[in-house]
């Protein structure tokens, strides 16, 4: 299993630990190794958060080099859509990591294989697995049979909607606008989890979001606010 995988990836790892890792959910680890006091290490969850950084880095680094005549922001938008999680989902659809993934059972049966937030994590676990294992040339190798085809897809149109952008430019329009998000609270067990954020302007609350991931909870807090100032979709 391990070899179609990483044949799937283009990678052939010379620490198996670090793959094995990366496909490890957190509700596989917690009915595992719950009692462990290091339990929080054995996921992909830390690996997620390595894999989140390269990803902008040779995203970033692809768009600079290729794209000349744009500006800041126009590169900062483009970014946004291949770094998403729509975006990551579609990668780890291609190589079938879903079939791979080490889930708990309640995961399984709720249809986590299928659930783009634990695709999209995934995918960024194995990212820095390829990261660590490999160094940032084995996580580009990888990385660069997407990357160029999103990039072109968001020049010509919208790849993906990404409300938290949006909202962005037109906050900025006004130096006196802030906004930030607050996690403020969860609800349901670990397999099945609901996120709750809202979303402040210039620390005001002004709209609210839930997801089944932090992220898709602060995309729809976005796409809630631009629907109060009457410009969604």
């Amino acid at each position: 299993m391990r070899e179609e995988l990483e044949a799937a990836i283009g990678h052939t790892f010379r620490d198996p630990l670090l793959l094995e890792r990366a496909l490890t959910h957190s509700s596989y680890a917690n009915e595992e190794w719950g009692g462990r006091t290091d339990v929080a290490t054995l996921s992909n969850e830390r690996l997620e958060f390595l894999g989140d950084s390269v990803l902008s880095t040779v995203t970033t680094e692809y768009l600079f080099k290729t794209i000349t005549d744009k500006p800041e922001g126009e590169l900062t938008k483009i970014r946004a859509q291949v770094v998403c999680e729509q975006a990551l989902d579609k990668i780890a659809t291609d190589i079938g990591l879903g079939k791979y993934l080490y889930l708990g059972k309640g995961e399984e049966h709720n249809g986590g294989r299928e659930r783009p937030s634990i695709l999209a994590d995934a995918t960024e676990a194995v990212i820095a697995a390829l990261y660590l294992d490999g160094g940032l040339d084995a996580a580009r190798s990888f990385l660069m049979k997407y990357i160029p085809g999103m990039v072109e897809v968001a020049r010509r149109g919208v790849l993906f909607k990404d409300y938290k952008t949006t909202l962005q430019e037109i906050v900025q329009r006004s130096r006196e606008e802030t906004i930030s998000y607050a996690q403020d609270g969860e609800e349901g067990p670990d397999h099945n989890k609901r996120f709750h954020v809202t979303l402040y302007v210039n620390s005001n609350p002004f709209a609210e979001g839930i997801g089944i991931s932090k992220k898709e909870a602060e995309q729809n807090a976005a796409r809630a606010a631009l629907d109060l100032m009457g410009i969604g979709e």
